[in-house]
This record gives C-alpha cells, structure tokens and sequence, in this order.
C-alpha cells in the first residue's frame, strides 16, 4: 500500500526525493497550480508584486501588501504554500511581526533576506547585503516568534553576488546555527558552485531555477543529485503567460479581432470550472424558487 501524502511541508521534506515547488502569483495561477497535487507551491515576490500592484520587486510592497496576498492564496489552496517575505519589512519587531502574520495567514513556510532595505529581486544587478550578526539576528526573532515548528523558516542570503561563495557559505552556515530550517543560497553560477552548496550542508537545500537567470536550470535528478532538496521555479508560469498574452494582444493590434489567433487558448468552459462556478451553479439549483 503506498504512502499518504505528508500532512505538512515539514513531513515531506523528511522523505526521500526533490521538493518541486512552482511558482504563483495570482489567485489564477493558484487554483491552477493547487489542482495538479504539487508537494509545494511558492508565492513568489516578483510575480506578486507585479501581478497586484503593477510595480517591480524592488522593496515597494508593503508587509500589508503581502501578507494579503498570502492569506488569500494560503486559505484558497490544498498544497503547502512556501511564501516570499523579504527582508521581513523592517527591523527586529518587523521581522517578529511578520513571521507571525505570515504563519496566522496559513503559510507554511516563510523565506527572509539578508538584504538591504529597499531589497531587490534576486537575480537582478545592485543587490547588498545586511552585515551577516543583524541576519543572524534576524533568523533567531522568526524562529522564536512562530507558534508552531511545523512553520519552516527559510535563511536566504544574497551575498554571493557581490562578496563571493565562500561569504555565502560562511553566512548560510550562521544562519543555520541561528535556527533557520532550510538554507537558500541565492545566485550561484555554475554547477560546481552548486556542488560545493550541496556539499557543505546537513539542512534541506533550496536551489532557486529562473530562466536565464543567474544560475543554472537544471533537471529534478541533477537537482537531487547536488544535494538540493527543494527546487523553486518562481516565474516560469509567468513568463509563459506573458508570453501568450503578448501573442495574443499583438494579434488584436493587427487584426482587431480573435479569429486566425494560433495561440493554443484555455478551454472556457475548464476556467468556469477551475474558478468554481460549479458551486455556483449548484447553490443556484438549491435556492431556486
């Protein structure tokens, strides 16, 4: 008889094999995600922000901002949610405040930055960081202030980029000792750069694949073969959306008009669906007159 699934992201990432968490970003892109039986999904900063405010990821969204966001995704979705926190908005008490907001809105893991605010999104150029005691500090608030140790903390440290590996090793290692549950070293550039990630730590790994972004994309067996355990692809769904929309609005201009559109569509009647009008329907049906 095979295994139930995990109750909690914290049970799976005790079993064997990759953790694929894609990325959300919308409530559409959630209850698409939700349905395919993922062990994760990632609220990602980027998308988020730019799909609720129109705005770069670039320390413009607000904890208020956010932590709407994650409470509306976290309370729609079945799957686990892995959720974006930034800096964690300000200083200590922020940081404190955050992690309890983000754990009371139904999140079950939050990942923090070591950078300076205004933060940027990884994987972008300009990015510096906090002195690695203030992140330290940091990461013992999150782990103190949340109420359950079912709500993972993730330690993300942006300082390969501009202080080099060996400064980001020797961060994730303080910030593991100072109580984070998984380790994301932001921004590798090659694969040896990955192994030696993978190499140099007993806590769950968090390998971060945007395309054609700093570092590799990579298979789920190399991932695993690394030593990573759980894998984000933040933008991927995005990118492909925007991507079609851009196919699609660029025929309009043209054409002004949907016929001869060679864009694969959604099924209308499958959205209705994916939405839950079925309820709807059937609410109807009942309360009939």
């Amino acid at each position: 008889m095979a295994n139930s699934k995990p109750a909690t992201l914290h049970e799976r990432l005790k079993q064997p094999g990759l953790v694929t968490a894609p990325g959300v970003y919308d409530m559409v892109s959630l209850r698409l995600a939700d349905s395919f039986g993922f062990d994760a999904l990632y609220m990602t900063g980027f998308g988020a922000v730019a799909s609720h405010l129109g705005l770069p990821d670039a320390g413009l969204a607000t904890y208020s901002d956010m932590v709407g966001r994650v409470g509306a995704m976290a309370k729609m979705a079945r799957t686990p949610l892995i959720a974006d926190g930034d800096t964690g908005y300000g200083g200590l008490l922020n940081v404190r405040h955050t992690v309890q907001g983000y754990e009371l809105a139904g999140a079950s893991a939050i990942q923090l930055e070591d950078q300076e605010f205004p933060k940027k999104c990884g994987h972008t150029p300009g990015r510096r960081v906090i002195p690695m005691a203030d992140m330290v500090k940091k990461i013992k608030v999150a782990a103190e202030a949340r109420q359950s140790k079912d709500f993972l903390i993730i330690a993300r440290t942006d300082s390969r980029t501009t202080l080099g590996l060996d400064e980001a090793l020797r961060r994730a290692e303080a910030y593991a000792k100072a109580g984070a549950d998984i380790l994301f070293v932001e921004s590798p550039e090659t694969e040896e750069e990955m192994r030696k990630i993978g190499a140099s730590f007993d806590l769950p790994l968090l390998a971060n694949m945007v395309e054609k972004g700093r570092t590799p994309v990579l298979s789920k067996a190399d991932l695993e073969g690394l030593g990573f355990k759980l894998a984000i692809f933040p933008v991927t769904a995005l990118l492909a959306g925007v991507r079609a929309m851009t196919q699609v609005y660029q025929h309009f201009k043209s054409t002004g008009s949907s016929t001869g559109n060679t864009v694969e569509l959604y099924d209308f009647t499958e959205l209705t669906k994916l939405m839950g009008f079925e309820d709807v329907w059937e609410f109807d049906k009942r309360h009939a007159d």
